[in-house]
This record gives C-alpha cells, sequence and structure tokens, in this order.
C-alpha cells in the first residue's frame, strides 16, 4: 500500500476546517477563567473612585421644599448621592434603607432625580417618605453620565474632601448597607 503525499492545499484545508473548534476552545477557556477568577461579576469598577465629585449644580425638584443640587453642599460633609427615578423598581425596593440611613447625623443624603416627571417624582416621595435632605433633577441624564451612571439605582459616596468614595450599582440590600456601606461611612466619617 502506497501513501500520496498530501498536497499543501489538503492541509490548508484542514486547518480551516479545525479553526472553528479552536476559536471555540479558545473562547471556552477565557469564560471558564473568568468563572473560576473568583471575582463578583456584580461588581462594576469606576474610574471615578478618589476623583472629586463632579461640579454640576441641578434644580430642586419643583413642589418639594427642598434645595436642588449645589456641590458646595458636598464640602466638608459626608454626602451619599442616591440617582432614582419613581418609574425605577429597584429604587422602591432600596427606599427604605435610604429612610433608615437618613436618620444617621453624619449622613447628608442627596437624590439625584434622572429622567422622571416631577409629579411621578412628588407622588413616589409622598407614598415612601422623603430621605434627601435635597434632590436634584436631571431631566436630561446629562449629570446622570457625568457621575459615570450605568443605570438607576446608583449611589455614590462622597467624603469630606469632596471626592467620590465609594459606588454602589444597583439598589442597596441589608447585607450591603450593614457591610460595604456602614464601613465606608465610618472611614469617611472619621477622615479630616
Amino acid at each position: 500500500m502506497t501513501t500520496t503525499p498530501e498536497t499543501p492545499a489538503g492541509t490548508r484545508r484542514r486547518w480551516l476546517a479545525l479553526l472553528p473548534l479552536f476559536v471555540f476552545l479558545a473562547l471556552a477557556g477565557v469564560f471558564a477563567a473568568q468563572l473560576l477568577s473568583g471575582r463578583d461579576s456584580s461588581v462594576v469598577p469606576s474610574a471615578l473612585i478618589g476623583a472629586q465629585a463632579p461640579q454640576i449644580a441641578l434644580p430642586p425638584l419643583e413642589g418639594v421644599a427642598l434645595p436642588g443640587l449645589d456641590p458646595a453642599q458636598f464640602a466638608g460633609k459626608v454626602t451619599l448621592v442616591n440617582v432614582w427615578a419613581s418609574w425605577c423598581g429597584p429604587c422602591r425596593q432600596e427606599h427604605p434603607f435610604l429612610m433608615q440611613l437618613a436618620k444617621d447625623e453624619r449622613l447628608t443624603i442627596v437624590g439625584l432625580n434622572y429622567k422622571d416627571r416631577p409629579e411621578n417624582a412628588r407622588r413616589f416621595l409622598g407614598d415612601l417618605g422623603n430621605p434627601y435632605d435635597a434632590i436634584g433633577v436631571d431631566d436630561s441624564g446629562r449629570a446622570a453620565i457625568d457621575w459615570g451612571v450605568y443605570g438607576v439605582p446608583e449611589t455614590f459616596l462622597v467624603g469630606k474632601d469632596g471626592k467620590i468614595a465609594w459606588k454602589q450599582v444597583g439598589p442597596f440590600t441589608a447585607e450591603i448597607v450593614a457591610g460595604a456601606l456602614k464601613a465606608e461611612i465610618e472611614k469617611a466619617a472619621a477622615a479630616q
């Protein structure tokens, strides 16, 4: 039995036939490495941590006797900036935690009302309570972009120095408030 030598075209065809398998194996390896890395996929890194909070003034929510968002509010205070909207289901879910945090005298809580109708925002606060010391209205969504918001709700902890110290993407849970947020508030309140 004699074998015929393989032509270069035949070798090329075999490699092309195996190429999808190699691509699949490479992608499977990347996904497996990500899954086995132990990193929390719900944590979204923010380039703004450690940066000065955006210096954007926003008008107050009409019909509510509170000031709007003023960057001067951050000076010398620990401030929690919560991005919310009445149409946001998870915002309702986290609202009791904000009401609880409003009792902490170390904190000033500022709401950034995102792309909402004033009457709906007022109804939301009337139904659930108002934890905010100030509410700025972001009709266009431009301020949220400057804050690096991915979606609502999101919350930023701004230290006494006016820098963003911590960020929460998504609604608060009891575990987040009792764990990460409490620790960050204590750090920010202790800082000079």
